[in-house]
C-alpha cells in the first residue's frame, strides 16, 4: 500500500492527514492556533506557532497510523491562501505576525488606488479591489514594520503565503509557491503565470522577496531528515485550500463545481483553459496546473464568514458551548421566527465586495430565543452561498441543478437541508468531506505516479448523501428577498 501525507494549514487549525491510494483516511491529527485580534478588523496569526503545530500534527498522525515518515511516498501542502507572512531567510524567524485573509486594515489603501490601476489589477489578476488579497498586506508589512523594511533593504526578507513558509521550513530553505496561491496575491498575471512587473511596482514589492511560481503537482523538494518526518520525503504538491477541494472532488471537467464549507464558504466552477472574466462579482482564479499540462482556470465566489459565525455564537455570545451543538439548538424551532443574521464582521465578499459593511441581526421580537438566532446563523450560511451560486449561474450561463459540497460544516445535516431549500436544487455530499486535504494528497500522488491520471481520482469519488428542496418556490423567494433586505442594512456602516 502507498501512503500519501497531506498538510492542511487552515484559518483556525493545522492538521496532517494520511491517505492510502483508495483515498481512505488512515490517520490524522489537528491542533488549533490562536486568533490574534489587535484592533477591530485586524486578524493575525503567529507563524512560529503554526510551524510548531505543523511539527506536532505530523508526528502525532504518524504515531496514530503506526508509520514512520519514510513510509510516506510523498506529502502535499494545502493552505489558507491570501494570509501573508514575512520572515528573515538568515535567522528563519518571522518578522511579524501573519496578516490573515480576513484582515481589513488595508481597505482604505485599496480604495485609494487610481481608477486606472484598479482596472488594470482586475484585468490582470481576475480579482476584486479588496484588502482580502496578499499584495496590500505585503505593502503594509514593508511600510509599517521596521524589521521587515530592514530585512528587505538587506536582501534577507522572504514574503509569501503560508504554503511558502511551510515549504521553506520543511525543506530547509526551498522558496516556492504554486500558481493557485500566487493567483490570490493580486501580483500574478493570469495569462503569463508570473509576477507582473507593473503590479509589483504599484504595490512596492521587490521581486526578490517573492517565491518562485511553480505548478500545483510536482516535486518541490525533499523534507529534512532532521524535521518532523524524520526522513527525506518528496514534497510533491502545493495547492490553495479551495483549489485543493476542487481536486479532491474530482472537478476536472468544464462546468464541474463544488462548494466548501469552512471558516468561510468558497464556491468554484471549472472553466477549463479559458480565462472567464466575471460580470457578477465573482473572481477569476487558477484552478490547478498539473505538472507540464496547461493551466486550468475557475470562477470563484468567496464568502468571508460562515463557519466562523458558529464559532462567534460559541466564543463571543456563548449561546452554545461546542460548535456541534448548533444543529440540535437550531432544529428545536421550525424556522428562524423572522430573524435574519448577516455576519458581515469584516465586510462582505462576493458578490458584493463591500468593506464598509458590518454584521446585523434583524427581525428580532420579544419571542426571539437563542434557538432562532442559531437557526438564522445556519440560514445565513445558506443564503450567502446562494448569493454566490446565483452569480456563478449568471456568469456561466448554465442553470445549476445540483451542488457538490464538502468541508467540516457539511456534517450538519440540518444545514444541508436548509441549503437545498434555499437553493431549490439537490445538494450532494461525498463520502470524504475533507476534500481540501485529499486534493493536496491527490496532487502529490499524481506527481510521483501513485495515481496515473485524473480519471483514477474520479473513480475514487463516491456519494454519501443528497438532499432535495422541500419548500415551495414562492416561499423560497419570499424568504430570499427578506435576506436581501437584511443585507442592505449592513451597507455603509463604516464611513
Amino acid at each position: 500500500m502507498i501512503y500519501i501525507g497531506s498538510l492542511d494549514q487552515g484559518t483556525t487549525s493545522t492538521r496532517f492527514m494520511i491517505f492510502d491510494t483508495d483515498a481512505e483516511l488512515v490517520a490524522s491529527h489537528q491542533v488549533e492556533h490562536k486568533q490574534i485580534l489587535p484592533k477591530a478588523g485586524w486578524v493575525e496569526h503567529d507563524g512560529a506557532e503554526i510551524w510548531q503545530n505543523t511539527q506536532t500534527v505530523i508526528k502525532v498522525a504518524l504515531e496514530k497510523a503506526g508509520l514512520k515518515g519514510g513510509d510516506l511516498a510523498a506529502i502535499g501542502i494545502t493552505n489558507q491562501r491570501e494570509t501573508t507572512i514575512a520572515w528573515d531567510c538568515i535567522t528563519g524567524a518571522p518578522l511579524h505576525n501573519a496578516l490573515v485573509w480576513q484582515d481589513t486594515r488595508t481597505a482604505e489603501y485599496m480604495q485609494e488606488l487610481s481608477e486606472v490601476n484598479k482596472k488594470s489589477l482586475i484585468h490582470k489578476t481576475g480579482l476584486a479591489i479588496a484588502p482580502y488579497f496578499s499584495a496590500s498586506k505585503m505593502n503594509w508589512l514593508i511600510n509599517n514594520v521596521h524589521a521587515v523594511k530592514v530585512a528587505v533593504q538587506a536582501g534577507n526578507a522572504r514574503i509569501g503565503t503560508i504554503d511558502s513558509w511551510l515549504l521553506w521550513n520543511l525543506s530547509g530553505g526551498t522558496f516556492a509557491t504554486d500558481v493557485t496561491n500566487a493567483s490570490r496575491t493580486a501580483l500574478m498575471n493570469l495569462e503569463t503565470l508570473d509576477w507582473d512587473e507593473d503590479l509589483l511596482n504599484l504595490f512596492g514589492i521587490p521581486r526578490s522577496t517573492l517565491a518562485d511560481i511553480r505548478s500545483t503537482s510536482e516535486v518541490y523538494a525533499n523534507t529534512l531528515e532532521t524535521g518532523p518526518l524524520g526522513a527525506k520525503v518528496a514534497i510533491a504538491s502545493i495547492v490553495g485550500d479551495q483549489q485543493g477541494a476542487m481536486i479532491g472532488q474530482a472537478c476536472f471537467g468544464i462546468a464541474d463545481s463544488k462548494t466548501t464549507y469552512g471558516t468561510g464558504n468558497f464556491a468554484l466552477v471549472n472553466t477549463g483553459t479559458s480565462i472567464v472574466r466575471s460580470s457578477n462579482g465573482l473572481l477569476t482564479t487558477l484552478c490547478y496546473k498539473l505538472g507540464d499540462a496547461p493551466a486550468i482556470y475557475a470562477l470563484e465566489g468567496s464568502v468571508a464568514v460562515t463557519g466562523s459565525a458558529i464559532q462567534w455564537l460559541r466564543d463571543q455570545i456563548g449561546i452554545i458551548s461546542k460548535a456541534s451543538e448548533v444543529e440540535a439548538l437550531a432544529a428545536s424551532v421550525a424556522d428562524s421566527g423572522g430573524v435574519y443574521f448577516v455576519p458581515a464582521f469584516s465586510g462582505l465578499f462576493a458578490p458584493y465586495w463591500r468593506s464598509d459593511a458590518r454584521g446585523v441581526i434583524v427581525g428580532l421580537s420579544r419571542a426571539t430565543t437563542k434557538a432562532h438566532i442559531a437557526r438564522a446563523a445556519l440560514e445565513a450560511i445558506a443564503y450567502q452561498t446562494r448569493d454566490v451560486m446565483d452569480a456563478m449561474a449568471a456568469d456561466s450561463k448554465v442553470a445549476l441543478t445540483q451542488m457538490r459540497v464538502d468541508g467540516g460544516a457539511t456534517a450538519n445535516n440540518l444545514l444541508m437541508q436548509i441549503q437545498a431549500d434555499v437553493m431549490g436544487i439537490e445538494v450532494i455530499r461525498p463520502k470524504v468531506i475533507e476534500t481540501t486535504a485529499l486534493g493536496a494528497a491527490y496532487a502529490a500522488g499524481l506527481a510521483i505516479g501513485a495515481w496515473k491520471s485524473p480519471q483514477d481520482l474520479r473513480n475514487n469519488w463516491h456519494e454519501d448523501r443528497r438532499w432535495s428542496a422541500t419548500q415551495s418556490d414562492s416561499s423560497r423567494e419570499e424568504k430570499y428577498q427578506l435576506w436581501k433586505k437584511a443585507v442592505e442594512r449592513t451597507l455603509n456602516w463604516i464611513d
